[in-house]
Parts: structure tokens; C-alpha cells; sequence
């Protein structure tokens, strides 16, 4: 079973960064792509950053430039360094596969962790 535990968020002023970490347990890093995903207040999740297997990243255009993700295949553990942080950014920060894991029937996703971009 797939166990998603992400952490790293917090407040931090416009301009600030943050390092979000994801520890994924129940996926096999090595055949699996994995992203990160934001859910902004009053807006629906929408993936920010994905790696591919091969190590391809791609980015949504609201975050190139600014975030990076990366994983630790020995740790089971990805990544995201967040810099030059907006008011924008604001929002719930997920990670998982992409596509999402689907367990019993239902898109699973972890607690996800706060990221308040204010000053």
C-alpha cells in the first residue's frame, strides 16, 4: 500500500525559500515518474513540477525558473526547492506519481503540506 508523507512547508515572506520533502513509500521510484502538485486556496490541484525516470524534469510555467525538484531514490524520498517565493505560491503542496496512484478505485494523496507565501 502507498504511503505519501510530505513535510517542509511553512510561512515564509515574499521572495523567501523552502525546501519541501516527500517520503513515498509503496512506489517503486526506479519505474515510476513522480511530480508535485499544488492546490492554491479556491482552485483545484493542478501538478507544478514533474521527474521522470530518466531524470527529465518539467515544469509548469508559474513555477520554471524558480522551483526544482529532485529524489533520492535510495531514500524513496523527492524533493522540492522552492525559491524566489510569490504571494502566489500560496497554497496545500503534495507530491505523488505521475499519474497519481489510484488505490481502491479513488486517487490517494497524502496530507500535503501548507506553504504561506506573506509578508
Amino acid at each position: 500500500q502507498v504511503r505519501l508523507v510530505e513535510s517542509g512547508g511553512g510561512l515564509v515572506q515574499p521572495g523567501g525559500s523552502l525546501r519541501l520533502s516527500c517520503a513515498a513509500s509503496g512506489i517503486i521510484f526506479s519505474i515510476n515518474a513522480m511530480g508535485w502538485y499544488r492546490q492554491a486556496p479556491g482552485k483545484q490541484r493542478e501538478r507544478i513540477a514533474v521527474e521522470t525516470t530518466g531524470g527529465d524534469t518539467n515544469y509548469a510555467d508559474s513555477v520554471k525558473g524558480r522551483f526544482t525538484i529532485s529524489r533520492d531514490k535510495a531514500k524513496n524520498t523527492v524533493y522540492l526547492q522552492m525559491n524566489s517565493l510569490k504571494p502566489e505560491d500560496t497554497g496545500v503542496y503534495y507530491c505523488n506519481k505521475d499519474p497519481p496512484v489510484v488505490q481502491l478505485g479513488r486517487e490517494y494523496w497524502g496530507q500535503g503540506t501548507q506553504v504561506t507565501v506573506s509578508s
